[in-house]
């Protein structure tokens, strides 16, 4: 069983739906993400999506478009920020939560970087799992195969306008869950969600066993708890992404506190006085 599965597993032994909460590697620089990641981890994250970096997100909305600018940005001497710098900060969070790592990416950085040497960098890293947006579900095979001999899990997005037959051939090459698109278009906030997302995991459903969880506009609380009433999960990017951006300057930890905050409101674990106590302390810890 990989680390995917077992998170799912125990997320529903212990009676609730997942929570699998999106933030981008390097921002607002690569020592915030590492803390991000550790709070993300206490905030009882089922799996954590690491989004690398690309110059041209054409999957995403403004909110991480933005992000992604703003780690492109945030350069060292090395004038840009490299796949080896995600899997890096990957592998040191990742000793220290329980919840395992999907690295998500575009097509273009792995090719570049190489297909199997980053899937054997992964796991080196920690990274149990693999999720690129604009891979073409007839060209899932080959990666599946080399993702399967690492043991990383390949994920696979699925969309309302998807026929029954592709959504066959894109559970064929699928392990770990499947990545339900509520909408067309971009990533972002909206705020209600749409009729078709139901109707896509009823189709998912018949085609897989894996889990699914559904993702693409999903802002808070509320329309989490509706997800997980026919979803096995709920993924939150946009809304984390843009809290992120609202308290650029923030000390580090003290950043990774109100991300924490927001992520046990979504996943709907923990009170609001749990969650102040925890902001409390970790300012704290930065005095």
């Amino acid at each position: 069983m990989s680390a995917i599965a077992e998170a799912f597993a125990r997320t529903r032994q212990q009676g609730r739906g997942g929570f699998i909460p999106y933030i981008t590697a390097g921002d607002p620089d690569l020592a915030a993400t590492y803390e991000i990641m550790l709070a993300l981890g206490r905030a009882g994250a089922t799996v954590i999506e690491l989004g690398f970096p690309f110059s041209d997100p054409m999957a995403d909305g403004p909110v991480i478009q933005r992000a992604c600018a703003r780690a492109l940005a945030a350069v060292g001497e090395q004038k840009r920020l490299t796949v080896a710098d995600a899997l890096a900060v990957a592998r040191e969070a990742t000793r220290k939560i329980d919840a395992p790592v999907v690295l998500f990416s575009y097509v273009n950085p792995v090719l570049q970087y190489g297909f199997e040497r980053l899937i054997a960098a992964a796991k080196e890293s920690g990274i149990s799992g693999l999720l690129l947006t604009d891979l073409p579900a007839d060209n899932a095979a080959r990666l599946a195969g080399f993702a399967r001999g690492y043991g990383v899990d390949l994920i696979t997005l699925a969309a309302p306008t998807c026929s029954d037959e592709r959504l066959k051939t894109i559970c064929a090459h699928a392990s770990g869950f499947i990545y339900a698109v509520s909408r067309t278009g971009v990533t972002g906030t909206r705020a209600q969600l749409g009729g078709e997302a139901r109707t896509l995991v009823e189709r998912l459903r018949r085609c897989t066993s894996l889990p699914v969880a559904l993702g693409f506009g999903v802002s808070n609380r509320e329309q989490a708890r509706e997800v997980l009433t026919f979803a096995d999960a709920v993924v939150v990017g946009s809304a984390i992404v843009q809290l992120i951006e609202t308290n650029l300057g923030r000390p580090r930890r003290e950043l990774a506190a109100q991300v924490e905050a927001l992520a046990r409101e979504l996943a709907g674990n923990g009170h609001a006085e749990t969650k102040a106590a925890a902001i409390s302390y970790l300012v704290k810890e930065t005095h």
